[in-house]
């Protein structure tokens, strides 16, 4: 059986919606790799209707190996709403989520990878759909005020516990 993991970019006040402004920095290419390792243990996506138009509209012009790998690898966009799917290798698919999702996680194949913490995700967790979460804790809290602008404050990470219980303790000083 396929494995479902979730990978998501998170900041330290629980941010993760739009991650492309505020976490595009952090994506090196040690960040990069770890991406692109993760979909090579991958042969496809499953993207809400958000995800996949904002992917849709990003990567098609994006070279590299990552890119590369974003754009040949299947996606199944899992959405009610979506009229067509033209990026490549991208499969709408309607219905029951949870039933339709356990069909592909029961075929045969490599794992399936989640981007983002969003309605997708959260009803696949919910139904116990969810094998493995890889949280990317970025350093910084956005400060979103409801309905104002952003204004990060960046910071460093200066230590790190895991306690048995798997809590992480982090320690940050402001930059």
């Amino acid at each position: 059986m396929r494995k479902i993991i979730e990978s998501t970019l998170l900041s330290l006040d629980g941010g993760f919606e739009d991650p492309h402004i505020w976490a595009s920095e952090y994506f090196d290419q040690e960040a990069e790799q770890y991406a692109l390792d993760l979909l090579l243990k991958a042969d496809a996506m499953l993207m809400g209707r958000r995800t996949y138009e904002f992917f849709a509209a990003a990567f098609p012009h994006r070279t590299g190996e990552y890119g590369a790998r974003v754009n040949g690898i299947r996606k199944y966009v899992l959405s009610s709403t979506l009229a067509n799917a033209e990026w490549s290798n991208s499969t709408i698919v309607r219905g029951d989520i949870a039933a339709e999702v356990k069909a592909l996680k029961e075929a045969d194949g490599k794992d399936l990878v989640v981007y983002g913490h969003g309605l997708l995700a959260t009803t696949l967790l919910q139904r116990g759909l969810i094998d493995e979460i890889k949280l990317w804790i970025h350093p910084l809290f956005l400060n979103r005020p409801k309905g104002g602008a952003q204004s990060p404050n960046k910071l460093s990470l200066v230590g790190a516990r895991v306690l048995k219980s798997g809590v992480i303790v982090a320690t940050y000083r402001p930059n």
